[in-house]
């Protein structure tokens, strides 16, 4: 039997959130997000009889995901390779959190939401980094379903695949900001475009599906925090990853980006945070000086160059690409034939809702499915002969 609202309601509990709402007022930036401006797609009344801010209502249901617990075997950026000092995706996004809540502290923005949109940002990752979401981006437009891209699917799988396709009901200033994160785009500033609806989240990510080039700012300062920062936790980590397999030296960095940032992480993520928080103090906006904003773009090009193109770290591209079409086209045609022992129904399709099913195409079923797996997994569900091999370092 459901409880009622009254079931949910501690007046001592209810008396100190609302301690912590007026607090807000007056102890957070302006231009800070408050908790009680979160707003939902479906109103939960319990809410308000419970205890929890609804921000930190959203952090917890995305770390209680499923989704969230597949991070721990999801490629940040180096696939097979056996060394347990490589960053995955779990660390990656703690890292982007613990950043992002730092900043915001200094800035009186609103941390639980910083938290939120940090935890969930990278939810919709595919296997094997992004070269997996290059490929199953290609076979998605094959099939007639857009492009794929990561940030899409991260609010895709928190809104509508996750708790059997009925999703987790997150506030739309969590959703905006897992939807815009787009670390990999280079900006010295940003503002936010703060008059945001769930009509419009839903035409943003109809537009990047159709053109990945589509430009999309957060609604929140918050969110953009952890744009930024999402830029400061894998631009040094990476570097030192890079270091450690031997793919790059430490005298191969760019000597001027360099003599502004220094040449470990540590020197890098220090100094990114500080200049952040100098230039953006009292401000409506987020941004990078001039000088340390040169020094960052550099070092992006140089990652991209001799890290992220580097063909030492794709040695197995060709396989995986053939295993990732041979899954695509296995799932799609289990569905077709109604092959229900199939993984796809057992431990995908099984249960879920008759809502998910009926909004969704089969090539979208595949989608979600393939771009939910971690590494292992997808390559457990591939011909054993087929499967390469780890490097270890």
């Amino acid at each position: 039997m459901r409880k009622s609202n009254e079931d949910n309601f501690d007046p001592i509990l209810n008396r100190i959130k609302m301690t912590l709402d007026r607090l807000e007022n007056k102890v957070l930036s302006p231009a800070a997000t408050l908790n009680t401006q979160g707003i939902r797609r479906i109103p939960e009344d319990h809410l308000e009889f419970g205890y929890r801010q609804s921000f930190a209502v959203d952090t917890d249901r995305i770390l209680y995901s499923r989704a969230y617990a597949r991070y721990i075997d999801k490629t940040q950026v180096f696939y097979l390779i056996r060394n347990d000092h490589i960053t995955h995706r779990v660390l990656h996004v703690q890292l982007v959190s613990k950043i992002a809540r730092t900043i915001g502290r200094f800035l009186g923005l609103n941390e639980d939401l910083i938290e939120a949109v940090a935890l969930g940002h990278d939810i919709g990752h595919t296997p094997f980094g992004h070269d997996g979401e290059r490929i199953l981006s290609e076979l998605c437009q094959k099939h007639g379903i857009g492009y794929f891209q990561h940030n899409v699917q991260s609010v895709q799988f928190l809104d509508q695949v996750e708790r059997k396709g009925r999703g987790w009901n997150l506030c739309l200033q969590t959703l905006d900001g897992i939807l815009c994160h787009d670390g990999e785009i280079h900006n010295q500033q940003l503002e936010p475009m703060r008059e945001k609806t769930f009509e419009i989240l839903q035409k943003e990510i109809a537009s990047k599906k159709a053109d990945p080039e589509t430009k999309l700012v957060p609604m929140t300062l918050e969110g953009c925090v952890v744009r930024m920062a999402d830029t400061i936790s894998y631009i040094g980590r990476d570097i030192e990853d890079a270091i450690r397999l031997n793919i790059i030296k430490r005298s191969d960095l760019p000597k001027e980006s360099v003599r502004c940032l220094g040449n470990t992480n540590g020197t890098i993520v220090f100094k990114l945070v500080s200049d952040v928080i100098t230039n953006s103090f009292q401000n409506s906006f987020v941004a990078f000086s001039t000088e340390v904003s040169e020094a960052l773009q550099q070092l992006k090009v140089f990652n991209l160059e001799r890290i992220y193109l580097n063909p030492k770290i794709k040695t197995n591209l060709t396989t995986i690409k053939s295993l990732f079409v041979l899954l695509f086209e296995r799932y799609l045609a289990d569905i077709e034939n109604k092959n229900h022992s199939s993984v796809i129904f057992t431990r995908f399709l099984e249960d879920i809702s008759s809502d998910y099913v009926q909004k969704h195409s089969k090539e979208e079923i595949v989608r979600d499915f393939i771009a939910g797996m971690t590494d292992q997994y997808f390559l457990r569900q591939c011909p054993e002969n087929m499967r390469p091999e780890p490097l270890i370092y």
